[in-house]
């Protein structure tokens, strides 16, 4: 135990936290974690991932962010579940419920559980909060999620994020675990407008790439942003999620850094379909979980289910998986029918 770790233990202000999914944005908070003094171990599904964090102390995937030698990495569940003041989850929304039901038995009653992946789970349509609450119900599970590139939180680039729980005093727990002069943390009691901002700003991240691509300009990335958060809010307050969630970090703080950043995976995904690439080939070029083409499919279910429209998804989803050509699907954007921009203002004069 450093130095550090020995004053933080004394005060009572040192953590022990597993880091559950050895990807990118683990290794970016457990970088950030462990530089706030905390006891860290991270745990990976993946052997070989095991073994160059042990050996080379950084991840292929997130060049030049180094964890310290103390940082243990270990592919034993018990190992990194027990004893732990927190456990945050970073696992691609595709094995979530699979990661949770390995955990679950290593799970104390009350344990904070931290979810900071993106995504919403295909066949249920439920949240990652509430996967995992099915496969740990004697957890206490919080969300993060906000602006927040894995590049730039582990080089230390200044971030804000929200983290939402049910109870305020996890919230604020988990504030103080992270927050230091690099990593402004907020709290919210709306879990489920945060996960769905996260999950949803995917998919229009998606459609913005698709028209840098196809070579459009600001203009219309400005438009996609737009009324892309405009889609989100209408189906996330239909599902019970604030409006005002969805004004903020969460909603077009994320949804912006996401449609205008080259290190969105979404984005980079759409510029390959938008050069004519199929959404498969796209993926597999980008080499990375492209979280938007998950969430595409069960963002059209909900709006079903919700009765809202998503002109800007549904289009997404035609050009994924019924090979719409992407140009025509932006024209058909344009040519919908006309529209007032916000239903319910009132005129001065009929």
């Amino acid at each position: 135990m450093t130095d550090l770790q020995k004053r933080l233990r004394k005060r009572g202000s040192m953590a022990r936290i597993g880091v559950i999914g050895g990807g990118s944005w683990g290794i970016a908070l457990a970088a950030l974690l462990r530089k706030n003094g905390h006891e860290i171990t991270i745990w990976s599904a993946l052997e070989w991932e095991v073994d160059m964090l042990r050996e080379q102390h950084e991840h292929k995937m997130l060049p030049g962010v180094r964890l310290p030698e103390d940082v243990e990495a270990t592919g034993d569940v018990e190992t990194a579940a027990k004893e732990k003041d927190l456990l945050v989850m970073s696992v691609a929304s595709s094995y979530t419920r699979e990661t949770a039901h390995r955990f679950s038995p290593f799970v104390a009653k009350g344990q904070k559980i931290l979810n900071v992946a993106k995504g919403i789970e295909g066949h249920t349509l439920m949240p990652l909060s509430q996967v995992i609450g099915q496969e740990i119900p004697q957890a206490d599970v919080a969300v993060m999620s906000g602006p927040s590139h894995a590049e730039e939180v582990g080089r230390g680039v200044p971030t804000t994020i929200v983290v939402g729980a049910k109870s305020r005093t996890t919230a604020e727990y988990i504030q103080n675990l992270f927050m230091n002069e690099v990593f402004r943390v907020y709290v919210s009691p709306d879990m489920l407008g945060i996960e769905l901002g996260g999950s949803l700003k995917n998919v229009v991240a998606l459609a913005a790439g698709i028209a840098d691509g196809l070579g459009y300009g600001d203009n219309t990335k400005a438009a996609l942003i737009t009324r892309g958060i405009t889609e989100i809010a209408r189906l996330g307050t239909a599902m019970g999620g604030k409006f005002e969630t969805f004004c903020g970090l969460t909603g077009i703080g994320d949804l912006i850094v996401t449609c205008a950043s080259m290190h969105s995976r979404n984005r980079r995904a759409g510029i390959l379909i938008g050069q004519g690439k199929t959404c498969e080939e796209a993926m597999a070029q980008v080499q990375m979980v492209v979280e938007g083409v998950h969430s595409a499919r069960a963002a059209m279910e909900l709006a079903g289910k919700y009765h809202v429209q998503l002109p800007i998804i549904e289009q997404v989803n035609k050009v994924l998986f019924e090979g719409k050509a992407a140009d025509q699907a932006v024209k058909e954007l344009m040519l919908r029918d006309k529209k007032l921009e916000v239903s319910d203002l009132p005129w001065a004069e009929a």
